[in-house]
């Protein structure tokens, strides 16, 4: 039997509720191996926890700065691979602090059932730095080189 539909939908619900509080060893505790992370820009594989809480925390101070205080989200695409991994396609929409959008990014995401407890194991960010690139030049803040 596949993993739930409300089961994925509480998952990124706590996954983007913790982002927005900033909260990186909550947010990596989501995670199972291998943590891999693939963008147009990037490839790889975090080996722990802390090394995804560092690499979360490190861009905290451009997401303050953006005025990130809140995330909403979108399943565009769900598909069980397995009765235990789902592939899922996801609209995350970044919100201010009066709850408007600011903007919205997509991203793939590999959930597996690991004893009970869903955990993220790989996510594909479609079209994150394009996004944040262009909330980053509206609100006019400079992006780290």
């Amino acid at each position: 039997m596949a993993i739930d539909e409300s089961r994925i939908h509480d998952f990124l619900r706590r996954y983007g509720g913790l982002l927005a509080a900033f909260d990186a060893r909550a947010s990596a505790a989501l995670w199972g191996p291998p943590r891999a992370l693939l963008t147009d820009d990037f490839g790889g594989a975090l080996g722990s926890d802390d090394e995804l809480v560092a690499g979360l925390e490190s861009s905290y101070p451009l997401y303050r700065a953006l005025g990130l205080a809140g995330v909403e989200f979108d399943v565009l695409e769900s598909v069980a691979l397995t009765d235990r991994t789902t592939r899922l396609r996801v609209r995350w929409h970044f919100l201010d602090d009066a709850g408007e959008r600011m903007s919205r990014s997509d991203y793939e995401y590999y959930l597996q059932d690991a004893d009970g407890e869903l955990t993220a194991r790989f996510s594909f960010g479609i079209d994150d730095a394009e996004q944040l690139a262009d909330l980053a030049r509206r609100k006019g803040v400079d992006l780290p080189s």
